[in-house]
């Protein structure tokens, strides 16, 4: 069962809050890819995609896509004054060399000590690793978008990745339907829950122990 649009553009807007004008960011598909919707109209902000544009806006009108510009996963994209266009080689270039400010990436699964499982599930065919590996380890901040279970209804955030890892403890900050954690010193911090559950519902979908925080706050609608 998929989440519905509401739900993942909660989610987006959620990670919108993370961007300060001026950054560079890299934005993964699926639910990440909506984040540039969510951003004030005047916040000049970089977005950077492993397939060589620097400065994507936000998604075209029907009709008005351009078929020669699209983002790493394919996908139409509009571009904002002063974006520029590189070869695949200089934009992971420019990952490797640590200038991406954020990166906001979607999981498999992710550890409560903030390790990365997103690039495989073994035995199903999959796109590739894309530029994931480069990101967890060079991002300056790197944020999960994901559902909180998969969709046999297990929880995504685990003690240990049972999944082959993209990279270890490189995760800041988890966003899902039901809740914002933080992850810092190697601890799972319950930040921010959504309206509509409960600490009980969230802990019970939840595959680890996390703390909870005496400044825990409700998740923005």
């Amino acid at each position: 069962m998929g989440m519905g649009i509401e739900a993942r553009n909660r989610m987006a807007k959620r990670a919108a809050k993370e961007i300060s004008g001026g950054m560079v960011v890299n934005l993964g598909i699926g639910i990440p890819s909506l984040v540039p919707n969510h951003l004030p109209k005047d916040m000049r902000v970089m977005f950077h995609a492993e397939n060589g544009i620097t400065g994507m806006g936000p998604s075209p009108e029907a009709g008005e896509e351009d078929e020669n510009l699209c983002n790493a996963g394919g996908f139409p994209v509009t571009i904002v004054p002063g974006a520029s266009y590189c070869d695949s080689a200089t934009a992971f270039g420019m990952i490797r060399r640590g200038k991406i400010d954020l990166s906001i990436l979607g999981s498999l699964q992710v550890s409560s000590k903030g390790d990365l499982a997103n690039w495989i599930i073994p035995g199903k065919r999959i796109p590739g690793m894309g530029g994931a590996m480069e990101l967890a380890a060079k991002a300056k901040k790197l944020i999960v978008l994901m559902n909180h279970t998969d969709k046999e209804g297990r929880p995504k955030i685990v003690q240990q990745c049972t999944l082959p890892l993209t990279s270890a403890e490189c995760v800041d900050m988890i966003i899902t339907e039901l809740a914002v954690f933080k992850i810092s010193g190697g601890k799972l911090i319950l930040a921010e829950y959504a309206e509509g559950t409960t600490i009980d519902e969230i802990a019970a979908k939840t595959g680890c122990s996390f703390q909870i925080p005496s400044d825990i706050k409700l998740m923005e609608q």
